[in-house]
């Protein structure tokens, strides 16, 4: 039978009007053998194929089921090649493994810079000052950031998005990415406050800005973001009851889903309201600056304007002294002259240093 189809089958000058007949007369007659030969062919080594129909043949192609197979066609199927599979996972391995690099080179900056303010702080008397408390604190903040919040999420992007840890260290992680964040927000906050009154109101620095103060604002600092993270995270007050039951059908999947209301009372701590107060310290900082660098340059020009003016008051008073005494005239003005300017750059970087620090 094999040998019968393949002499019918193969095409030559002699059989062409043969091959036209059976393509529009009997198509019915190949179907019902069309099993046998496919079994006994090397077409059913690479996929296994039923319920083939031929078409009809145009004298070099099949068309069976409406697929072309060309005369030196060996497959049936599109099969994707081992290689290209392998291409792909070398490609997904080093983007994972450049993700990975990137996400420890960010977490591990961020902890060694923070952790060098710290100790140099520590370390260093002269800047054991009250301002460097909320900076200390600050540092604090950001590291934490780095290792309990940026850690997690470096492992949802190397994981290709999955969540690997359970729907409760889920909360956890939401809930220390909002805590940590917020109180760093409060300490750049605190910060502005600080420098307004040592700047703005010098007098009145010392008084307002004391031991006690600063604890007090930093203890405000470290646990007022707890009322926005960990008690509604963990109530789940802070999200819809259908993002609620998705997460329990999807352990796999960790979102930070939230409703109106938590937004508007989140948002408005951690941002709006520090942001306004930082924005207003810090404008009328700049103003008082403006007014305090005007004020210096009056200053310095009055006092050199007066040294001058006693110069030339001396010379006219006691202009026969001028040929014995002329040497130590000139000094005692490069003298005044100098203290003016001394004066002036004391003062200068005293308001500079109270500015920045």
């Amino acid at each position: 039978m094999k040998d019968n189809m393949i002499s019918i089958l193969k095409p030559n000058k002699n059989n062409e009007n043969v091959f036209d007949k059976i393509s529009t007369t009997i198509p019915n007659f190949l179907n019902q053998h069309i099993d046998e030969f496919i079994s006994e062919s090397s077409l059913s080594e690479s996929s296994s194929v039923s319920n083939i129909d031929i078409d009809f043949y145009d004298g070099n192609n099949f068309l069976i089921n409406g697929t072309d197979i060309s005369s030196n066609s060996t497959n049936l199927t599109n099969i994707e090649s081992p290689s290209k599979e392998t291409d792909n996972d070398w490609v997904n391995l080093t983007a994972v493994i450049i993700k990975g690099i990137i996400f420890s080179s960010i977490i591990v900056a961020a902890v060694l810079g923070n952790a060098l303010v710290i100790i140099s702080v520590q370390r260093n008397r002269k800047l054991r000052v009250i301002t460097n408390y909320f900076v200390v604190s600050l540092a604090m903040a950001d590291m934490l950031v780095a290792l309990c919040a940026m850690t997690f999420n470096a492992s949802v992007e190397l994981s290709g998005g999955k969540w690997i840890f359970g729907p409760f260290m889920c909360n956890v992680y939401n809930s220390l990415d909002v805590y940590f964040s917020t109180a760093s927000i409060l300490h750049l906050c605190c910060i502005s406050v600080d420098r307004y009154y040592a700047i703005v109101r010098p007098l009145e620095y010392p008084l307002n800005m004391t031991h006690k103060t600063v604890c007090f604002m930093l203890a405000n600092v470290w646990l007022l973001p707890a009322l926005i993270s960990f008690t509604p995270i963990f109530m789940g007050w802070y999200t819809t009851d259908e993002h609620l039951k998705e997460v329990s059908k999807n352990p796999d999947i960790c979102i930070f889903v939230v409703n109106k209301a938590y937004a508007i009372i989140s948002s408005s701590i951690s941002f709006w309201i520090p942001g306004v107060v930082m924005i207003t310290m810090y404008s009328k900082i700049f103003k008082e600056a403006v007014r305090q660098r005007k004020a210096l340059s009056r200053t310095s020009s009055n006092i050199l304007l007066n040294s001058v003016h006693l110069g030339n008051t001396s010379h006219n008073l006691n202009p026969h002294h001028l040929s014995i005494h002329e040497g130590d005239m000139d000094l005692n003005c490069k003298d005044e002259t100098r203290s003016a300017t001394s004066h002036i750059e004391v003062c200068r970087n005293c308001f500079f240093n109270d500015l920045f620090i």
